[in-house]
């Protein structure tokens, strides 16, 4: 090639370098200004709870509180819906002021399971139903919404299968519904099993980040909030006036919060009140996961974006919901970035290269502390040992970078895709460390994308090395947790093939074994006079 060519290919790739870590920095940064108004507000969301609970205690609720529908959407949960329908049950709540719903669309021994469950609490004289439905026509949606119509409750609790409530949920929760402006009131996660793998030490640092820092900013600030889909309570009203449970997004949840702000109604969310549940504790389940929140968020942005920008709303609260609602695509952003960096290494001695790369770094650097430093304020917020618990933050920020293969591709069918095949989360109902169920038939399918992975890990490696020795030294650092994060990610994705397979394997052998023992009995009993 001529130099000029060159020099025309360096501008060309630089650009969209440029341009795609300009978006990085423009979400990265949104993360100081919600850790700003975390710190300015989180006073005034104290005080708020506070006031709602000592107006609930003198209004006529606290003799007579409102009728509360609790609804427990659960689909092939043999291990964990014992233990959700314990904690339901054991709620500090009226029995006459209360109703149950299991709403089961599971095609397993979990509608087994549930039916002795039922029946045993209705012996004890707790209200609950056991609800089926012929097929599972809009997923969770569909089968939120057709509880609904059986349902006498004013407000509706919802938990999927993997929450533990604690006892005083509904009493911690219910006042907040005494303003009548109020449609929602969502608690905060917290974790089951956090110590259990490295990948769920790191999934809790990223939950705990949104659900302190980054919820406690939006309710308190007045700005757009998302319910997320367990561990909250809505009022009846509020969902008909926003048009009801919706199968259109993969995201129903934030799709609800938000057609019900855009009608009047206010959410608020409660630091004070955590509600436990069980993080996914393989990468596969983590990946699905992801790429359900990821592709819903983008189908409720296209959705929504444009009814939000004609609504009354500020044009800082409209700012802040387009980038909650479009946040998943940093990923392709990332993807964009890591691609492009070995072009722009080798073309980096052409005309403005180092110069190119130092803004770059300078952009790299301010994207990534952002969330870091958001990881960092909410252990601080929610643990008296928070400095023990700051190690795993860089785990976080290397998992937040290999997930973005996966998420890629969430966002792409975000983007040109409405609603979508609702695939569950898979939980063994752990708890602890060394605490796995051999459940073989609940994992997901492994597919092709921890080869992809570990061919982007080792892309990103080529590149760091090429960058030692030139003007990409600047941004040398980025480059190498580009390359951790896909390699931890594809390798274990492989790990976790190579261990089904090796299952699977036993299993064969297991019934070969036990033909070979019933062929034998059967033989001996042919012989027999």
């Amino acid at each position: 090639m001529t130099p000029a060519t060159l020099e025309l290919f360096s501008c060309f790739f630089s650009a969209l370098y440029i341009l795609s870590l300009s978006g990085l920095f423009l979400y990265g940064t949104n993360c100081y200004v919600l850790l700003l108004l975390f710190w300015r507000h989180r006073g005034k969301g104290e005080k708020e709870y506070r006031d709602a609970l000592r107006r609930f205690e003198k209004s006529r609720w606290s003799a007579e509180p409102p009728r509360v529908t609790i609804q427990l959407p659960v689909y092939n949960e043999r291990y964990v819906v014992a233990r959700l329908i314990e904690a339901v049950a054991a709620l500090d709540y009226p029995r006459d002021r209360i109703e149950i719903q299991v709403l089961d669309d599971s095609t397993d021994e979990t509608a087994e399971i549930v039916g002795r469950l039922v029946a045993n609490y209705r012996k004890l004289g707790i209200p609950i139903a056991h609800l089926r439905r012929p097929n599972r026509n809009g997923f969770k949606a569909g089968a939120l919404r057709e509880g609904m119509a059986q349902a006498s409750g004013e407000l509706f609790a919802i938990f999927d299968a993997d929450f533990v409530p604690p006892p005083d949920f509904l009493r911690r929760t219910i006042p907040c519904f005494l303003d009548p402006k109020v449609g929602m009131v969502q608690a905060r996660w917290a974790h089951l099993n956090a110590d259990e793998s490295l990948l769920t030490r790191a999934q809790s640092i990223g939950i705990d980040a949104h659900f302190s820092v980054e919820q406690g900013a939006r309710a308190w600030s007045g700005l757009f909030l998302n319910f997320n889909g367990t561990a909250g309570i809505w009022r009846r009203q509020a969902i008909l006036d926003a048009g009801g449970w919706q199968a259109d997004t993969l995201t129903e949840d934030m799709d609800l919060s938000y057609r019900a702000q855009l009608a009047g109604w206010q959410l608020k969310y409660v630091f004070e009140v955590a509600c436990p549940a069980e993080l996914p504790s393989e990468v596969a389940a983590f990946k699905s996961q992801q790429f359900r929140w990821a592709k819903g968020s983008i189908q409720t942005a296209r959705k929504t974006i444009p009814r939000l920008l004609k609504s009354r709303r500020s044009w800082f609260a409209k700012y802040q919901a387009v980038l909650h609602m479009t946040h998943y695509i940093v990923h392709p952003l990332m993807l964009v970035t890591i691609v492009l960096s070995y072009p722009v290494v080798v073309l980096s001695g052409y005309k403005s290269g180092p110069w190119l790369l130092a803004a770059a770094f300078v952009l790299f650097l301010l994207a990534t502390l952002g969330p870091s430093v958001l990881y960092i304020a909410s252990q601080r917020s929610l643990y008296k040992d928070w400095r023990s618990r700051v190690r795993w933050v860089s785990l976080m920020t290397l998992i937040g970078t290999g997930i973005a293969l996966n998420n890629t591709r969430a966002v792409l069918e975000g983007l040109f895709l409405s609603g979508g095949r609702f695939v569950r989360t898979p939980k063994f109902g752990t708890s602890q460390q060394g605490d796995r169920r051999e459940a073989g038939e609940y994992r997901l399918r492994v597919d092709l994308l921890p080869c992809l992975e570990l061919a982007l890990g080792a892309y990103a490696l080529v590149a760091f090395t090429k960058a030692i020795g030139s003007p990409g030294i600047f941004i040398s650092p980025f480059l190498l947790m580009y390359t951790c994060g896909f390699l931890y990610m594809g390798f274990r994705g492989v790990g976790e093939w190579l261990d089904r397979n090796d299952e699977l394997v036993r299993g064969v052998r297991y019934l070969r074994v036990v033909r070979a023992l019933r062929g034998e009995k059967l033989a001996a009993r042919m012989e027999r006079p």
